[in-house]
C-alpha cells in the first residue's frame, strides 16, 4: 500500500504533463489564429476575430474545408466497412495465410506517407487509368491511409470474442444476419466506433499523401493552409486550424455518444 501510495502522485504528475504536451500545440494553434497582428506570430500581438473572419469569408478556404469534410466523411464510410469486414475474416481465420494478410493490412502505417503518394501517383500516371490527380485517386489513397487504423481497433475488440454466442442465436432460430446483427455487431461497435474516429482524424489532416494525388484547383483543407503559408504568412491559416480542431473535436464527440452502432443495430 505504501508503494502505491508513492507512486501515486508520480503516475498523476506523468499523466499531466502528458496533457499538456498534448494540449500545447492546440493552444498555441488557437492562440495564433486570434491574433490581431499582421503575421502569424506566437505569442499573439492582442487578441481579435480579425482572421476568423477572414478564414469564414474566405472562398478559398470554405472550400477547402467543406471538401476535407466530404472527403473524410465518404473516407470513413468506406474504410469503416472495409476495416470491419476484413477483421471479421482475420479474426476467424487461422494459419500463415491469415498472419501475412494481417501484415498486408497494416503496411500503410509502416510506409511514410510521402512514399505511398509517390507511388499511387506513379501508379495512375503509368497506367493511364484516369484516377491521376482525381477525387477516386485520392479517395483511394486516402482509404489505404485509414483503413489499417479501423482494421487494428476492430481486431483488438474480438479478441476473445466468443463464436458460441452466434451459434446460440443460430440455435434459437436466428438468421445468420440477424445473430450477426444483434450479437456481433453490439459487441465490436466501441471498435467500429474508435476505428471510424481515428479514421475520420486522419483523413481530415492527411497532408502527406494528399501532397501527390491532390485535384487541381479542389485542394483540401491542409493543401490550402499549406499554400496559404508559402505565399503570405497570415494568421489565416491558423485560424482554419481552429475550425479544424473543432470539427475533429466534434466528431469525436458525436461518435462516442450518438453515432453508436449497439443504438443503430437494437432490435
Amino acid at each position: 500500500m505504501r508503494d502505491e501510495a508513492a507512486v501515486s502522485p508520480l503516475m498523476k504528475a506523468i499523466a499531466i504533463l502528458a496533457l499538456v504536451v498534448l494540449l500545447l500545440p492546440v493552444a498555441i494553434v488557437v492562440l495564433a489564429g486570434l491574433n490581431a497582428g499582421e503575421y502569424l506570430t506566437f505569442p499573439p500581438q492582442g487578441l481579435s476575430l480579425r482572421w476568423v473572419w477572414a478564414f469564414l469569408s474566405s472562398p478559398t478556404f470554405m472550400g477547402a474545408y467543406l471538401y476535407s469534410f466530404v472527403l473524410a466523411l465518404v473516407t470513413t464510410l468506406i474504410s469503416t466497412a472495409l476495416g470491419t469486414l476484413a477483421s471479421i475474416y482475420l479474426s476467424r481465420s487461422r494459419g500463415r495465410a491469415a498472419a501475412a494478410l494481417r501484415g498486408f493490412f497494416m503496411l500503410p502505417i509502416v510506409l511514410p506517407g510521402v512514399v505511398l503518394g509517390l507511388a499511387l501517383y506513379v501508379f495512375y500516371v503509368s497506367t493511364d487509368i484516369g484516377l491521376a490527380r482525381s477525387f477516386p485517386g485520392l479517395l483511394i489513397g486516402h482509404v489505404l491511409v485509414t483503413f489499417p487504423f479501423v482494421v487494428a481497433t476492430v481486431t483488438a475488440s474480438m479478441v476473445g470474442f466468443d463464436l458460441s454466442l452466434e451459434e446460440a442465436a443460430r440455435s434459437l432460430g436466428a438468421s445468420p444476419w440477424t445473430a450477426f446483427r444483434k450479437i456481433t455487431l453490439r459487441l465490436i461497435a466501441p471498435g467500429i466506433s474508435a476505428g471510424s474516429i481515428f479514421a475520420f482524424i486522419i483523413s481530415f489532416g492527411q497532408f502527406e499523401t494528399t501532397l501527390f494525388l491532390t485535384v487541381p484547383n479542389h485542394e483540401p483543407l491542409p493543401m490550402a493552409m499549406y499554400i496559404s503559408l508559402r505565399y503570405k504568412f497570415e494568421p489565416t491559416a491558423a485560424a482554419a486550424g481552429i475550425f479544424a480542431i473543432a470539427l475533429v473535436a466534434l466528431s469525436t464527440v458525436v461518435s462516442a455518444r450518438l453515432v453508436s452502432l449497439r443504438r443503430v443495430f437494437r432490435a
